[in-house]
């Protein structure tokens, strides 16, 4: 299933504040978007029950972030922008831990395409849900 990620200049704003960014490209009328800022997606965007994370099925209780990559496939989406959002599972795999159990991978890309339908970025996401909850830190 797609949805739809409207590039807001305030978003862009906000986003660029928490991250600390520095670059000129980030700021003004019509800036570009961070390259981190396509993460944004899943919170603000992405419908919970469709979602990347959601079709592998994982207990979010023993998930942990593996690795996040993003392909540009041209300049950085700007504000105004709307863009055409889809994830899919695209791997999954399993491997033993090393303090007993195993950690199960998945790794979903979302696919960015602009209003004309052309691939403008993909975000490369592998999460890893391990075989038991953390303990909890007492404290």
């Amino acid at each position: 299933m797609s949805y739809t990620m409207p590039i807001e200049l305030g978003k862009i704003r906000e986003f660029s504040r928490a991250v600390k960014t520095k670059n000129p490209a980030h700021k003004g009328e019509s800036p570009v978007v961070p390259p981190t800022f396509l993460v944004s997606s899943r919170t603000l965007w992405e419908p919970v029950a469709e979602s990347g994370i959601a079709k592998l099925g994982f207990d979010m209780r023993r998930i942990l972030h593996g690795e996040e990559e993003y392909i540009f496939h041209g300049p950085l989406p700007r504000a105004g922008q709307v863009l055409t959002c889809e994830a899919k599972v695209t791997e999954t795999y399993e491997k033993p831990g090393k303090r007993g159990g195993s950690m199960r991978f998945g790794v979903v890309v979302t696919e960015f395409r602009d209003e004309q339908g052309a691939l403008v970025a993909e975000a490369r996401s592998t999460l890893v849900e391990t075989e038991k909850a953390p303990k909890k830190v007492e404290g």
